[in-house]
């Protein structure tokens, strides 16, 4: 129980690890969208892709130390939380101390990362916004007014002004 309790203290850590990489992209994202610099925004992205895939090979192997875990504890998967495991290291103080340690320091490197990507959501729908507005304004600009025509009945036929610059009809 001993190695696979070590083996799982090892995988958070490695997960912590990968996470903290993931939020120093996403501050470097940050920057990179204020900047609107669309290529830096790929290769931020295709790097935070090769940290995602590196986290799903941990996520697998953390899943499988649990699962070795539940066998030998008589437990299910579902039962072995952070948490709970904690409480089963009560007789081993240094132990039950350092996965303390590391559920808070995972905590608290995964609220950071929430809270860097809510920024980041953030100034993207900015962004959007703004490409929006720059859209509606460039077909606001290329679109003549409507005429003052009627027709028979007094209505506003709704016919445009010439599209072009000059109008070469005279």
């Amino acid at each position: 129980m001993a190695s696979l309790m070590e083996d799982f203290m090892s995988v958070l850590e490695a997960e912590n690890g990968e996470y903290q990489r993931l939020t120093e992209l996403s501050q470097k994202k940050r920057q990179i969208i204020i900047d609107g610099d669309i290529p830096a925004l790929e290769a931020i992205t295709d790097e935070e892709q090769v940290v995602a895939s590196r986290l799903k090979n941990l996520e697998n192997k953390r899943t499988e130390v649990i699962g070795d875990m539940s066998i030998v504890l008589s437990k299910a998967p579902e039962e072995l939380t952070v948490t709970n495991m904690i409480a089963f290291l009560n007789k081993q103080p240094q132990e039950q101390r350092k996965l303390k340690e590391l559920r808070d320091t995972l905590r608290d490197t995964l609220q950071k990362m929430a809270d860097i990507n809510g920024q980041n959501e953030a100034l993207l729908q900015h962004a959007m916004e703004m490409v929006e507005f720059d859209l509606t304004l460039f077909r606001s600009m290329r679109q003549a007014p409507t005429t003052a025509n009627y027709d028979s009945r007094a209505n506003n036929t709704g016919d445009l002004l010439g599209n072009s610059g000059f109008d070469t009809k005279q």
